[in-house]
């Protein structure tokens, strides 16, 4: 696998100079640039179709969000971990729905975040690990996929996933890694990214996140977190 590109998103040059000599010492990462704004960050990406993106969220102008937002419409397949001061349950449901892979607090440490950069290097998405993790959270994204739910016409309930592609639609959405699954399944790793991408592909959506969100929203699937009862 080659080394994976990274833009830098920061206010702060000091942040990022700290961002870039963690990641220049790893050499499955490279550092493909580096923005301190949200629009320098937009076309930045446009310019040079990144793997991954961190970014702040308090960016200056255009949040990290919204940033978000915008890059997941035009490059649905670079993968953006947002940092922030707060874990706030509210964020971290428009977070979901901008297609972000992971949402960190700002005071992580180097070691965690390199676990969590190989995590999305692998396809995985952090983002449920952290909603698992903390159940204040939880039950507020839990409240907030209910009430899509409500709000969306649901007068269609026929799925065109198989029912292994369920199986495995429903592990993603309670959090598990591929390796994960494929224990849980007993299947190979390989088969479940095969079963992810015909389920991409089939609902028409460019991430995991967004197809969780989709089979929510028709029926397709329940997902249980902590607290649930």
């Amino acid at each position: 696998m080659s080394a994976t590109s990274i833009v830098l998103v920061h206010a702060h040059a000091l942040f990022r100079e700290g961002l870039r000599h963690h990641i220049s010492s790893e050499p499955e990462f490279r550092i493909a640039g580096e923005a301190s704004n949200g629009q320098q960050a937009i076309q930045l990406v446009d310019y040079t179709d990144p793997d991954l993106v961190l970014m702040e969220v308090d960016l200056p102008g255009v949040n990290g969000l919204e940033v978000s937002r915008a890059i997941k419409r035009t490059h649905p397949h670079v993968s953006i971990l947002l940092f922030s001061s707060e874990m706030d349950g509210q964020q971290v449901v428009k977070a979901i729905r901008a297609g972000v892979a992971a949402y960190l607090p700002r005071n992580i440490e180097w070691p965690r975040l390199l676990t969590v950069l190989h995590e999305v290097r692998r396809g995985d998405y952090p983002i449920n690990e952290m909603v698992l993790a903390l159940p204040d959270v939880a039950a507020q994204v839990l409240s907030a996929f209910r009430q899509m739910v409500i709000d969306e016409d649901t007068q269609s309930i026929f799925s065109p996933l198989s029912p292994r592609e369920l199986e495995v639609l429903e592990l993603v959405a309670a959090g598990r890694t591929n390796k994960e699954i494929a224990l849980n399944l007993d299947i190979s790793n390989q088969t479940v990214k095969n079963h992810v991408s015909s389920i991409l592909r089939k609902l028409a959506v460019n991430d995991r996140t967004q197809a969780v969100v989709y089979a929510m929203r028709r029926g397709w699937i329940k997902v249980q977190l902590p607290g649930d009862v």
